[in-house]
């Protein structure tokens, strides 16, 4: 189901599940790991050995670094964990304060800012090395022009821009069907689709407040907002894994999930773009 609605009703909705989904990721995400001062989390040490050739040195410490759409932190503290300077932002409080309570915990430094990734660049001080985002985040974004601008905004001249998320056409496909079926939009037109689910994508609770909006968005459409904002693509990769289970029929591989083998080379599971503000 589709509908035309606000964005600051669509943002509310959304805000309410992800709330929700705090303490069933607490639970779910195994953070008596990260007491191992060598522990890095699944995504960052993936992303980190993609950024290398483009960051100097090969390396991300001693870089100021905005990790945008940040969550309950296990990420941004495993950047902080390679010697970034980081900045968390995410629109959850709840989130927020148990990213904070991890940093504490484990003794790393990070800065946290509470606000719609839309407006990032107004409520974030200062300017990055590295704009960071990964793994579920822009389908919950109806504007990425606008998201783009936050994301040049924030960066100073010369900084480098990451995202890996979820692919497109990973996100057309009926994770339930018997086997590769297109039932969802590639192609977005403006109208949110709505779903009613109160499950997560880890572990095994369920969440209070079901309804979310997400909006699909072609990679034409996210590699032209990037560019449109100034920014230089430098990389474009699509990827065979995930690090969440999308469907009951992907399987564990090393560092997360794929197709059975048979079907690994029909569909891209994730896209990674690198690019750079002049």
């Amino acid at each position: 189901m589709r509908d035309d609605i606000s964005w600051d009703t669509a943002r509310s909705t959304n805000r309410e599940n992800w709330e929700d989904r705090v303490p069933l990721h607490e639970a779910a995400y195994s953070l008596s790991a990260f007491d191992d001062p060598d522990y890095f989390s699944s995504v960052i040490r993936t992303d980190l050995a993609a950024m290398a050739p483009f960051l100097p040195d090969g390396v991300i410490s001693g870089l100021d670094v905005c990790h945008l759409q940040c969550h309950i932190g296990t990420d941004t503290v495993s950047l902080a964990r390679a010697g970034a300077r980081v900045t968390g932002v995410d629109f959850s409080p709840g989130a927020l304060a148990s990213a904070a309570g991890l940093a504490r915990r484990l003794g790393l430094e990070a800065t946290w800012v509470e606000t719609d990734v839309l407006e990032a660049r107004a409520a974030v001080k200062g300017d990055f090395d590295v704009v960071y985002t990964s793994i579920g985040t822009i389908t919950w974004l109806p504007d990425l022009a606008r998201w783009a601008e936050q994301v040049a905004g924030l960066l100073r001249a010369g900084g480098l821009f990451y995202i890996r998320d979820g692919h497109p056409i990973l996100y057309a496909l009926d994770e339930n069907a018997d086997g590769l079926h297109l039932s969802y939009p590639y192609f977005g037109d403006g109208e949110a689709q709505i779903w009613d689910d109160a499950s997560t994508y880890a572990g095994d609770g369920t969440v209070t407040h079901s309804r979310t909006y997400e909006w699909a968005h072609p990679l034409s459409e996210i590699i032209t907002s990037l560019i449109t904002a100034g920014l230089q693509i430098l990389h474009v990769e699509e990827g065979t894994t995930l690090p969440w289970r999308f469907s009951p029929r992907t399987i564990e591989v090393p560092d997360g999930f794929a197709w059975p083998e048979a079907e690994r080379l029909l569909v891209p599971c994730t896209y990674t773009i690198i690019a750079r503000k002049p």
